[in-house]
């Protein structure tokens, strides 16, 4: 599973930029303002991500020997990283909405779900569920 999750998360990153570029058509205006948000964004998501894969390592690894207090425990990071996940994406989207014009900040909020939401059914499609 580590393998296939991690190679997903760095093409789905790789890529993130690429179907920005296309989908947003910006100006050079637009892209001073936009480009320094987004970088500093995928930063702080990136340790998010790292945080998530962790996460994900330690629950291969104890799969099948899963005792109550390590389920709780993963309960409670993988609740605190998606909490902190959407504050970040809040906090960014309300930042790119000043940066951009309101039908390209929209385009970026539905580009943001969608790959989002691409992520995480690949990801989690691997996760077997808990025993």
């Amino acid at each position: 599973v580590k393998a296939d999750e991690q190679i997903i998360l760095r093409q789905v990153m790789t890529d993130k930029r690429a179907v920005y570029a296309q989908n947003l058509q910006l100006t050079d205006a637009e892209s001073r303002a936009f480009w320094p948000i987004y970088d500093e964004y995928e930063i702080k998501a990136k340790k998010l991500n790292d945080e998530f894969l962790k996460l994900v390592d330690d629950y291969a690894a104890k799969f099948g020997s899963l005792t109550d207090a390590d389920a709780s425990e993963m309960l409670k990071t993988k609740m605190r990283i998606e909490k902190e996940r959407e504050d970040l994406k809040q906090a960014y989207t309300k930042k790119v909405a000043k940066a951009l014009p309101p039908v390209k900040a929209l385009r970026y909020a539905q580009v943001e779900t969608r790959l989002d939401n691409m992520l995480r059914r690949e990801v989690y499609g691997l996760i077997p569920l808990a025993q």
